[in-house]
């Protein structure tokens, strides 16, 4: 997770190396994985792979339990198990009214953890400038509030909140148009495809919706008094728009 937000933000401080590619030609690759977690050991040590993961897990924790209690609080009714093509509509509905609930649940818990998400982002990207600023849940927390107020703990929440709410709503319908109009019920294994497409949209869906991850993660750490929050590796956004617009035009 370190690895990957670094280099997110634009942390590059290892020089690419020579390789080739599939046709022979000589192209230049960025460090892999490996070597990036190489580089961090060797300037942090191993904790420093650890960098920002008791607020990310204590972020995961509130996630679960939320989502948990609004499914309590509001149970989504049972409706009838429909397959069949001559029930699309039917079908439809219900993919519709368990993918409207699960978005909620989604969005309550998104709202609830994204503070300590913020916490985790910032403690992650101290890598980059070498600074403490954020060294506690808890004293991160009052600087936050002293430094920004309430909505510093919520910046980036709405960019996240959309890919969240896009991914559910594409993946959930990609699934059931093609489990209802492009597996045939004839087919012996129609069961165990229809098992795994929701898996396999879920992972075409996550490339349309990571931008908008990107982007919340980037307005999470920007202009927070940090280096990676400011130039060279990013202006100052005004708003997680201006973020967009700006990774857009790159």
């Amino acid at each position: 997770l370190l690895t990957r937000f670094l280099s997110q933000v634009g942390h590059e401080p290892l020089p690419p190396t020579i390789g080739r590619n599939v046709l022979g030609r000589k192209v230049l690759y960025l460090p892999g994985f490996f070597t990036y977690a190489r580089h961090i050991v060797e300037v942090d040590g191993k904790r420093g792979l650890f960098r920002g993961l008791t607020p990310r897990l204590i972020s995961s924790t509130l996630s679960t339990i939320t989502r948990g209690s609004v499914k309590k609080a509001f149970p989504l009714e049972d409706m009838e198990h429909v397959s069949n093509k001559d029930d699309v509509k039917t079908s439809l509905r219900k993919v519709v009214k368990e993918t409207s609930h699960e978005m909620m649940m989604q969005c309550v818990s998104r709202v609830v953890s994204h503070p300590l998400h913020v916490i985790s982002m910032r403690c992650m990207v101290q890598f980059v400038g070498r600074e403490v600023k954020y060294s506690g849940v808890f004293s991160a927390i009052g600087r936050i509030f002293k430094e920004e107020g309430i909505l510093g703990f919520f910046v980036g929440l709405v960019p996240h909140i959309l890919g969240d709410v896009i991914f559910l709503w594409c993946c959930n319908l990609l699934a059931h148009f093609i489990n209802t109009y492009a597996v045939d019920d004839n087919f012996s294994q129609a069961s165990v495809i229809r098992s795994y497409t929701k898996f396999v949209m879920g992972i075409a869906v996550s490339m349309l919706t990571y931008p908008f991850l990107l982007v919340g993660d980037l307005m999470a750490v920007n202009n927070c008094g940090l280096r990676a929050g400011l130039p060279p590796y990013a202006p100052a956004f005004a708003s997680w728009i201006h973020c967009w617009r700006y990774l857009s035009a790159q």
